[in-house]
């Protein structure tokens, strides 16, 4: 199968040699993600596309790897920065023939569209490249009257379609186009300059975080725990998450620096209505050491403009007194509803409702107008040794290993294949959407499936029989490991992780 993918418009308008760098940026992420997720696939850079082939037999001796479904080859397509859309192409030669033959190109139309367009307005969108004795309008003619034709209850709406019949004849080829799929946009990465994001994993940060990957940005994620171990686990999945999904192409970094003793220091040195503006000044001087050794060239926070006191454009403006480094805020402008839409459609906003705003709480009274002779008199009080003393031992790690440091962390835990009904019961951790998307079928009907989300599994989890072992299942098991680490570390000896893969192996 092939599929073709078209720039982002906005590489398509940059200068020819930018054009080609940022095309070939985009031909080695595809190569490298479709390589990492077991796709044998062909990328082509052909200027004005992309097209990406995937045989779909496996019965090519060179292949390492099974045959992928086209479902799964979009799904990895939708999620890599660069891509305008992509569409499904099924070519075939030019019929040869004075007038030219239509009819096998209208077979290929109607073998595509036939099962979905009965019923449904639509166009026919024919556009050639080459010299050819018709016309597109002859071609978009002879196959609208034949849908018209073979598929019962349609109308042609060239303004508002349903659907759009697209047919591209470049010279002596025809492609007749699937459905085209969106794509992210933005820019491939790294095109743009690193940048480190600060990453509490609530709504803001993670969304901000995507705004800069689908800008092309590489982004590390600096990561202030305030609110201990349940903190940095659902944090460092957030962190992984957005690796996984939209970034694999290339390695990140993650940044976990203890800011209990800094917090601490703040609550017992600081005015009460100071304390906001003192504490996000604080991980800014904290971010610009972190930064300086990773060298990034900006600092990304997922503040919007009003949303809270700390957030005001005086606060602000205090607060970015405290680095030289440039502070990017990709939210800014938006409400707080936008955010968490798009959280939702990125897949971080279940992440985001299991952990608490830290920040948030650390005022009663806060100020809208921090003013900086105050502010400079507070931060006397500070000692500047212990901000550089966290920075120091802070830990760094790369997101691509956050699944392989957790299997070497839970060497511990069970690993259960075959489930025993009497003993055991099956926990679904996965978010709803996930699994309204694909449902988890038991491997028999005796076996109990129960579904709580992993952002609620801390608190679910006491209420359970204490006599019966709950085997954690996600779809890729990196976070049913996370979640069965931190139960098992809260005392909890009844959990255990399933993999029906392995049963699926046995077999």
């Amino acid at each position: 199968m092939k599929f073709i993918v078209r720039l982002h418009a906005e590489i398509t308008i940059k200068s020819k040699g930018v054009r080609k760098r940022y095309g070939k940026v985009l031909v080695n992420n595809l190569k490298s993600i479709l390589r990492r997720n077991e796709v044998n696939a062909k990328v082509i850079w052909c200027w004005d596309r992309i097209e990406v082939i995937v045989p779909e037999q496996s019965s090519e001796a060179h292949s390492e790897f099974a045959p992928k479904s086209a479902e799964f080859v979009s799904e990895l397509l939708q999620r890599v920065p660069g891509i305008s859309w992509f569409s499904r192409s099924y070519e075939l030669p030019l019929p040869e023939g004075e007038p030219t033959d239509f009819e096998p190109i209208m077979a290929q139309v109607l073998n595509l569209w036939q099962p979905t367009i009965s019923g449904r307005k639509f166009a026919v969108r024919v556009k050639r490249k080459g010299t050819h004795p018709f016309r597109s309008l002859d071609l978009e003619r002879y196959l609208g009257g034949g849908i018209l034709k073979h598929c019962e209850g349609t109308r042609v709406d060239l303004r508002r379609p349903d659907v759009e019949v697209r047919v591209e004849i470049d010279h002596d080829t025809v492609r007749v186009f699937g459905d085209k799929q969106q794509g992210l946009g933005g820019f491939p990465l790294p095109t743009q300059e690193t940048v480190l994001s600060l990453l509490s994993g609530g709504f803001d940060s993670s969304v901000a975080s995507f705004q800069m990957l689908r800008r092309g940005a590489r982004v590390h994620f600096c990561f202030f725990n305030l609110g201990g171990a349940q903190h940095e686990t659902g944090v460092r999945q957030t962190a992984y998450y957005l690796w996984q999904q939209y970034a694999s192409s290339h390695p990140l970094k993650f940044i976990s620096v203890d800011f209990a003793p800094v917090v601490e220091e703040i609550l017992t040195k600081i005015d009460n209505g100071l304390m906001g503006v003192v504490l996000k000044r604080q991980m800014l001087r904290a971010a610009e050491m972190v930064a300086d050794k990773l060298h990034t060239a900006a600092v990304v926070t997922g503040e919007a403009l009003g949303q809270v006191s700390s957030q005001t454009l005086s606060n602000l403006s205090v607060i970015d007194e405290a680095t030289n480094k440039l502070v990017l805020r990709p939210l800014i402008t938006m409400d707080k509803q936008e955010i968490i839409n798009i959280a939702q459609q990125i897949g971080t906003a279940d992440f985001a409702r299991s952990m608490p705003e830290y920040c948030g709480v650390i005022s009663n009274k806060p100020t809208v107008k921090a003013q900086r002779d105050v502010l400079a008199e507070a931060e006397q009080l500070l000692d500047k040794a212990l901000l550089e003393q966290v920075v120091r031992q802070s830990r760094v790690e790369d997101v691509s290993q956050i699944g392989e440091t957790t299997e070497a962390r839970v060497t511990k835990l069970d690993t259960v294949a075959a489930v025993q009904p009497e003993q055991h019961e099956i926990i679904d951790i996965r978010s709803s959407d996930e699994v309204e998307r694909k449902a988890f079928n038991a491997p028999n009907a005796a076996v109990t499936v129960r579904h709580i989300p992993f952002f609620k599994l801390a608190t679910a989890f006491a209420e359970l029989d204490p006599n019966k072992t709950y085997l954690l299942y996600c779809e890729k098991g990196v976070m049913s490991k996370l979640q069965a680490l931190y139960l098992q570390e809260q005392g909890y000896t009844n959990v255990a992780v399933y993999q029906p893969s392995a049963v699926a192996a046995a077999e």
